[in-house]
């Protein structure tokens, strides 16, 4: 924890017998004998890299504008410490950090970047900040590693060899990948501690879910002091260090030392004490030094048998998966909002004459990575910086969101619309398969009849709702359509008759069917599913699916301690059900529960011919220090509990923990003899747990604002509270037979989180084909993750991944470009491509597209 790390080491009392000051001779035979009796026997068979460091959180409790200046007056005074002190060193991270130097001090980056040249100022992490490594997307953390390494090359003329996190608070099994495929190979952490994990040494390999390896050092106590103790406890830090010694395969270790949270780093007092220590009788080996080096050394050591971890590192700070909703929320749209947008634009520069708008696009991953910092993610910043967070953001929103509606604005007008008495509307797929679902568009329609059909004249179909705003004739078209991979599709709506389809959905009372699910809602709002197919109900108890849980939660903003949350006092109930859509493209019923002063509204909403039931949640939370879950006891034995992580999926125990996880969770087992399950996707939640075969999503917790044990919350005071008045957000429940392998999840999440994005169009000529497709994969387990233009130049960067864990050999039509490329994957493989704008010619590259 933050303030536990304050808890401070207190001076060891030295033990012996007084001596009276007779004189220098006597005073030094003192101090050799207290000396000798401070350290144990085999201590200098040890060596000890003291690595300089400063943490400086860029928010926490204070604002950015704060951490500004804090970076200055640190990095100012470790730069004249350098020019007294010849060789002492400095490891520093951040590479957002720098670019606010070279921007209000540039005199200073140039000192810093004499220092790195000499290899005495160390830059390690090579992110753009220190995030948390649990909640971004794959993708943001490929952009921390983009962003941060040319930052660094570009201001320092250096890039970090080690990746930097010690005070996030868990680490994803699928970081060594990611990290290796930004040039680091070396990792070092401090969360979580050796009192909530069991580590086969501190020094390992660490074993990414596809097989890559880093290696890992886990920090010993703290990376923090403060001034007092740094006066005497470099001493004692390194003499507990020793007490860790026994069966670890080195016998060099890494401590960091130095002021931190609000900067400072190595004081002058710290220095004196270093040099006493290095004289010491008795003591290990100690030697000012970096992370670099510290790595190289134990690399040169060819027969150390290095451990091997084959598993994530969690977990501390189990509440920060789900305090503070709207910044998860905001971070989740904004992600998907930023790939999208970069995937039409780089396609339409080649395709349909775009510029693609790199600056803008850039400068909004940066805003968003920035928000990824370990104390704004997860929550546990300032009320005021919540605030802050919404308006980046917001920021972010807007340049995805406009780039992305101007380049299919540029696309529509080169599509011919040739009868001034229909509307027409054009649809574009951000996915490279082929989408076939609903699509959502509001028309002043004031016709009883209508048609819509696509570029053949085949009739779609459809049915009308309500508007997003009830005024005048405003209506919401609902129309189902296959629209084509990384392509486009102009549908045509005119006042005809329609075609009725085949496929019905259908709302009655408290139900909802189509020809594959019946759900019925219960008189406490909880929900059952009926599997048609295979006439098996979904949840044990039948219509127990959804249940709103209350649990207690007198924890605080991180919920230090606490490993699960399962105090139940209550659940949301007195359901009020009433069908607001009934047909036939699909059928929606409202159901209302309340609790105390919160009230719970979900729209559950049905399709036809679809497997799978969708929720439109809105939550009025008015309740302090409890939680909300949401549990679907799925009916099947021998549970096993997949939950999304970073560009990759991991299983975990079904012991009731909390655990992190991205869009989706899966719980699948045996049920009559055959594999079967359920998967939950969400558009805005991080937290999860599965008790036995209870899956469980964490909707929102209200704790206050930066509230962090010991202190005490005063029932009477008056606090800023998490998570109060209205949020929304959406799910879609699927359940599938066979294994989750085989369900195609990785897709239907991507169809769920981005859908495909449509523009009205004008009357008007154009040259461009009704439809077409400029970029399509023959693997459904493959999934390209991300198109961009080249940070250098403007080549297409196309980045892929495998989803399933199967070894797969898959085909890119690069259709925009009249080629194919032909690849291999190894299981949970993350592959980028490179495709030179004139040639054509397509290679594979790192992250870092080198």
């Amino acid at each position: 924890s933050k303030l536990s790390r304050r808890t401070f080491i207190g001076r060891a009392a030295a033990s012996g017998t007084a001596l009276v000051a007779l004189g220098p001779m006597t005073k030094l035979m003192a101090e050799n004998l207290q000396q000798a009796q401070f350290w144990p026997a085999n201590a200098s068979d040890f060596k000890f890299h003291l690595i300089g460091h400063g943490h400086i959180d860029a928010v926490w409790l204070w604002p950015w504008t704060e951490g500004v200046s804090v970076i200055h007056s640190t990095f100012r005074s470790l730069l004249d410490m350098m020019n007294d002190k010849p060789d002492f060193c400095f490891t520093s991270s951040s590479a957002l950090y720098y670019q606010w130097v070279s921007e209000n001090d540039p005199d200073m980056l140039a000192e810093i970047r004499k220092r790195v040249d000499e290899g005495r100022w160390n830059i390690v992490g090579g992110w753009w900040v220190e995030p948390d490594v649990n909640m971004p997307s794959g993708e943001a953390l490929a952009r921390q590693g983009l962003y941060g390494q040319l930052t660094f090359q570009r201001l320092l003329g250096r890039r970090a060899k080690v990746g930097f996190n010690p005070d996030s608070f868990g680490h994803a099994g699928t970081l060594p990948q990611i990290l290796k495929l930004q040039g680091m190979n070396n990792y070092v952490f401090q969360r979580p501690g050796d009192n909530e994990k069991d580590l086969p040494s501190n020094l390992f390999w660490w074993e990414s879910i596809d097989g890559t390896r880093v290696m890992a050092y886990r920090i010993l106590y703290s990376y923090n002091a403060n001034e007092a103790e740094l006066r005497d406890s470099i001493r004692v830090r390194v003499k507990n260090s020793l007490k860790h010694t026994k069966g670890q395969p080195m016998k060099s270790f890494l401590t960091l030392y130095g002021v931190g949270d609000h900067g400072g780093g190595p004081t002058r007092a710290s220095i004196r004490a270093i040099e006493k220590l290095k004289v010491e009788k008795g003591a290990p080996e100690v030697v000012y030094s970096t992370a670099d080096q510290y790595f190289q050394e134990i690399r040169e050591e060819k027969n150390l048998d290095i451990p091997v971890l084959k598993d994530e590192l969690q977990h501390h700070a189990v509440g920060c998966y789900t305090a503070e909703s709207g910044i998860k929320k905001g971070n989740r749209q904004s992600e998907a909002a930023l790939v999208t947008a970069e995937k039409i634009n780089a396609m339409g520069s080649v395709a349909w004459g775009v510029n693609y708008p790199k600056i803008e696009l850039t400068s909004a991953w940066k805003k968003v990575l920035f928000l990824q910092y370990h104390d704004s993610l997860p929550g546990t910043a300032l009320f005021e910086h919540s605030q802050t967070a919404r308006q980046g953001y917001g920021y972010a929103l807007e340049i995805a969101e406009n780039s992305t509606y101007m380049a299919v604005q540029k696309l529509e007008w080169q599509v011919p619309t040739e009868d001034p008495e229909s509307e027409y509307l054009l649809v574009f797929n951000p996915h490279a398969w082929e989408v076939s679902g609903i699509i959502e568009h509001d028309y002043n329609w004031e016709f009883d009849t209508s048609r819509v059909e696509d570029e053949n004249g085949n009739s779609l179909p459809h049915q009308w709702a309500s508007a997003s705003s009830n005024t005048h004739s405003r209506k919401k078209l609902v129309v189902n359509a296959t629209i084509p991979p990384l392509g486009y599709r102009q549908l045509r709506l005119l006042n005809a008759d329609s075609f009725p389809g085949s496929s019905i959905s259908s709302a009655e009372g408290n139900k909802l069917e189509n020809e594959f699910l019946r759900v019925k809602i219960s008189k406490s709002g909880t929900i059952g599913i009926f599997d048609k197919q295979n006439r098996k109900q979904i949840f044990t108890g039948e219509e127990n699916g959804c249940r709103a849980v209350v649990i207690d939660d007198p924890s605080d903003t991180w919920s230090h301690g606490v490993k699960s949350f399962s105090d139940e006092i209550g659940a949301f109930g007195n359901a009020e059900i009433k069908v607001v859509e009934n047909g036939p493209l699909r059928a929606t019923i409202r159901v209302v529960t309340s609790y105390n002063r919160s009230t719970l509204t979900i729209d559950w909403t049905l399709y036809a011919a679809s497997k799978k039931l969708e929720a439109k949640v809105m939550l009025d939370f008015q309740e302090r220090h409890k939680m909300i879950k949401f549990s679907f006891p799925v009916d099947i034995e021998d549970p096993v509990a997949t939950y999304e992580i970073p560009y990759g999926q991991i299983v975990r125990a079904v012991n009731g923990d909390e655990d992190p996880g991205q869009r989706w969770i899966d719980l699948s087992g045996r049920r009559n003899g055959s594999t079967c399950g359920l998967t939950i996707i969400n558009d805005a939640k991080y937290g999860y747990s599965v008790t036995g075969n209870d899956m469980r999503i964490s909707v929102a917790r209200s704790a206050v604002y930066a509230h962090h044990d010991p202190n005490i919350i005063d029932e009477e005071g008056v606090y800023y509270w998490m998570d109060q008045g209205t949020q929304t957000f959406r799910m879609l429940l699927a359940p599938h037979q066979d294994t989750l392998q085989k369900s195609n999840i990785a897709r239907i999440a991507d169809e769920f989180i981005a859908s495909p994005v449509s523009v009205y169009q004008g009357i008007h000529g154009g040259s461009m084909p009704k439809s077409g497709s400029f970029l399509a994969v023959d693997q459904q387990n493959i999934i390209v993750s991300a198109i961009k233009q080249s940070e250098d130049g403007e080549d297409l960067i196309i980045r892929c991944i495998e989803t399933s864990g199967s070894a797969t050999q898959a085909v890119l039509d690069l259709r925009f470009a009249q080629s194919k490329w032909e690849g291999s994957f190894h299981p949970f493989e993350i592959k980028t491509l490179r495709i030179e704008k004139q040639t054509r010619k397509v290679y594979e590259v790192n992250i870092l597209e080198e």
